[in-house]
């Protein structure tokens, strides 16, 4: 980068109350940031010389101080659903993906939060790149930019190509707080992309003292990934359950939603994967644990990938475990597999991570030692 950046801020990142501070620090009226917020996020715009309804001297100041950029894009790939992925670099050895699924009038943005993760949720292929580093908001919020700006620059403020964003990307978006919650408040912001807070939704595998804290400085909407009905199978499944075990988990699910103060309910994630936690003894038992939680419950068949032994379902299966819950009164969906051509379906993001935690490297140890017996 040039040297000249390092020492600017990048405000693509900057909430609301932020930039007020900033325009404050330039002697400008506080009102000056929502015009900024408007110019980056509503139309698109990374240059300040184009910003026309500020004086020239202010874009002067603008440019002496501050610059705008998201991660550059490495590549993009179009699945034949019309799913669409891109790899977007953020350092020199750093990659990571985010994906858009339009569906009818719908377009769900899935952003990622982290470089890799630290989870390591055995059927998740970014969990098995290990864990480089957390995401800045500017590189959070980036992904919804670049992505609105595909649909062509510079947009109008009435622009609503994305009506939906999860942070369901790589990473655990709760390991990474403020840089998320800035950025969900930027998502939220009627200055910015404007979204209710029932269409953003951050997804987490349950980090207790997490939620709890989230829950007094937001109110998006939150998914559970909870893929088992017990401690045993779930503490193989999602390894952070042998600290925050699941009644400990749906407590602080409980009081999220109570603090809501709306008719909200949560939806609980549960990857199926075949012969593992798909049975109609594992579904009961899953009924029985939410019956006190309103709730819906979102099924996914499993998506494969190399370096996972496990293996998808058959749709009988599926359709059973689904028949079940519904005849115990759970709404419940079937997500249908997108992106998977271009692994962009869910569970299938990777990147390319810098490993701090040598985890890849100890996973192809392993396989090695294994052929060799």
């Amino acid at each position: 980068m040039d040297s000249t950046i390092d020492k600017k801020i990048n405000i693509l990142g900057k909430t609301l109350p932020e930039m007020e501070e900033l325009f404050l620090n330039l002697n400008q009226k506080p009102f000056r940031a929502k015009q900024a917020l408007k110019w980056i996020h509503q139309r698109g715009i990374s240059n300040f010389d184009q910003m026309t309804d500020f004086s020239k001297e202010l874009r002067s100041l603008l440019n002496d101080s501050f610059y705008i950029k998201a991660p550059n894009i490495s590549y993009e790939k179009l699945s034949d659903d019309g799913t669409k992925k891109w790899v977007l670099e953020v350092s020199e050895h750093d990659s990571i993906e985010m994906v858009l699924i339009p569906e009818g009038k719908r377009s769900t943005l899935c952003v990622s939060s982290q470089v890799g993760c630290a989870i390591n949720c055995s059927f998740c292929a970014t969990g098995k790149q290990g864990f480089s580093r957390n995401l800045t908001a500017s590189e959070i919020i980036g992904q919804v930019w670049l992505a609105a700006n595909s649909f062509g620059v510079p947009r109008t403020g009435n622009d609503k190509n994305i009506t939906n964003i999860v942070m369901m990307g790589m990473g655990e978006p709760l390991h990474n707080f403020n840089p998320v919650v800035s950025a969900m408040n930027i998502m939220l912001n009627e200055n910015a992309y404007g979204l209710s807070k029932r269409k953003v939704t951050l997804s987490t595998s349950g980090l207790v003292p997490e939620i709890n804290k989230l829950s007094k400085v937001s109110d998006v909407s939150l998914t559970i990934s909870l893929h088992a009905p017990n401690d045993e199978l779930r503490n193989t499944l999602v390894p952070v359950n042998k600290k925050y075990p699941i009644q400990e988990l749906l407590s602080s699910v409980k009081d999220y939603v109570e603090g809501c103060n709306d008719k909200r309910v949560t939806t609980f994630e549960y990857i199926l994967i075949d012969k593992v936690n798909d049975t109609l003894e594992l579904a009961k038992e899953l009924a029985d644990l939410l019956s006190q939680i309103k709730c819906k419950i979102n099924l996914i068949p499993f998506n494969e990938f190399n370096e996972s032994d496990y293996l998808q379902p058959s749709g009988n299966r599926v359709r059973k475990f689904k028949d079940y819950l519904v005849s115990r009164g759970y709404v419940t969906t079937i997500r249908s597999t997108r992106g998977d051509d271009i692994m962009a379906a869910c569970g299938q993001l990777v990147g390319q991570v810098n490993d701090k935690t040598r985890r890849k490297e100890r996973i192809q140890k392993a396989k090695i030692a294994a052929q060799s017996i």
